[in-house]
């Protein structure tokens, strides 16, 4: 994968996950459940990127490491799986 995929890719989650969680002007470092995260809410994350990439990331990868930056790395190691 080359780095302006991951860059872009990158981009992809960021924005779903300040869309999904209305925290466009939340602390960058705040974890999924300082943002009031709820189930629901994991849930429409994970269908938006698979929606819009195609990468498929089981929620459970949300919750082991909550923070946005550890999911894009989880959701970037899935993308080089394919």
């Amino acid at each position: 994968m080359s780095e302006q995929s991951r860059a872009d890719l990158e981009k992809h989650v960021n924005a779903i996950w300040e869309d999904v969680l209305d925290t466009a002007a939340g602390p960058p470092d705040a974890t999924f459940f300082e943002l009031n995260g709820q189930s629901i809410a994991a849930f429409r994350i994970v269908a938006r990127i698979s929606d819009r990439t195609g990468i498929d990331v089981p929620v459970e990868e949300l919750f082991k490491d909550p923070t946005r930056a550890a999911f894009a790395r989880a959701v970037l190691a899935r993308a080089q799986r394919r």
